[in-house]
């Protein structure tokens, strides 16, 4: 099976409600990451938000205790985009801080308005192939970090002074990953995979606010999950040999599905919104919209009817929302009246008579 289709399948999900129309800070962007957010636990006992700290994915395996398991956990690491004014503009600074500056909602430098803004960098923990033997014999624990980051680029006009400044910031944030198996009868397992954000907070759980706990949080979070020398069953769907363990299985905030080529059964994509086995990219799809709630030919649409102001905000807020604008522009009528709508069938003239 090609990987880049597994993918592109998680990278949409991974995006969906990355950033909601209008593309731009908005009351609706107030509150964006809510698909697959892992929150600090301290956090989510305080916090009474409903947002988890834990993920489980359970599903069926055949195989036999030498069966290899390959596990990826993605996710988004945010980062806190501030912008600072330089008043007055630096004309020499030649250290390594930059010089003084007053942190704002965005600042105009050399015809060019910065805005305030949270990016978010894909983070990827691939395991080393493990084998059910292992996961049987006792619980196979993996913690991971990523540490705290903090860069500053400095804003210059025409005339070469220090007018503004961007202050780009992440968090430290940590996690761990547990698999186990428990072998239902000869050849058939239970797998169980949880992720879980382990992120310390820097003040009492009961001050931060859930936008402060999602700087230390794992944003977006999915696994894959890939075997060798065995199958997984679909929880929809399952074969006569998994039935019983399919029934048995419990997933929490996440729904594993196969993935792949039809038939295929060595991929498993557990994600945080409810798919289809064998969840398909439309091939009418221009690309990601990343809102989440809505379909392409509206949102295509709406941004074609911004005003001018509107889209250069939108140009400005993010790299992705600027390919998104740059592309929806650059379409043209048979690619717009495309987004209309098709009808697909899975019936064929051969399967009668």
């Amino acid at each position: 099976m090609s990987h880049p289709l597994v993918d592109r399948i998680a990278e949409a999900v991974m995006y969906e409600g990355y950033i909601l129309y209008p593309y731009r800070p908005s009351i609706k962007n107030h509150q964006r990451w809510t698909f697959g957010g892992l929150f600090p636990e301290d956090y989510c006992q305080a916090a009474w938000s409903g947002d988890r700290s834990t993920i489980q994915t359970q599903c069926p395996v055949r195989g036999t205790l030498e069966t290899c398991l390959t596990v990826r956990v993605r996710f988004l690491h945010l980062i806190n985009r501030q912008v600072g004014v330089v008043d007055p503009p630096a004309t020499q600074w030649r250290d390594e801080a930059p010089p003084p500056y007053q942190l704002a909602p965005s600042v105009l430098v050399a015809g060019v308005t910065h805005q305030a803004w949270q990016e978010a960098e894909e983070r990827e923990i691939r395991l080393a192939p493990v084998r059910l033997r292992t996961m049987t014999a006792g619980q196979f624990h993996h913690e991971f970090t990523f540490p705290r980051l903090r860069c500053i680029e400095l804003l210059y006009e025409p005339s070469g002074e220090i007018a503004g400044v961007l202050i780009r910031e992440q968090e430290a944030v940590a996690g761990a990953i547990d698999l186990e198996t428990e072998q239902i009868r000869p050849e058939v397992f239970r797998l169980t995979v949880r992720v879980s954000c382990k992120s310390e907070l820097n003040q009492p759980a009961t001050a931060i606010t859930r936008d402060n706990a999602a700087l230390r949080s794992l944003v977006s979070t999915h696994v894959i999950l890939t075997i060798s020398e065995g199958e997984f069953a679909s929880l929809s769907d399952p074969p006569e040999w998994g039935r019983d363990a399919a029934a048995s299985c419990r997933n929490v905030g996440t729904w594993p599905v196969l993935v792949g080529e039809e038939g295929e059964t060595h991929t498993i994509l557990s994600a945080p919104i409810i798919l289809p086995d064998y969840p398909q990219i439309a091939p009418e799809s221009a690309g990601d919209y990343f809102d989440g709630t809505e379909i392409d030919e509206m949102l295509t649409l709406r941004i074609l009817t911004l005003t001018d102001d509107e889209k250069q905000s939108m140009a400005r807020v993010d790299p992705l929302a600027h390919a998104l604008l740059a592309r929806t522009e650059a379409m043209d009528g048979g690619a717009r009246m495309g987004l209309h709508g098709i009808l697909r069938s899975g019936w064929s003239p051969k399967e009668e008579g």
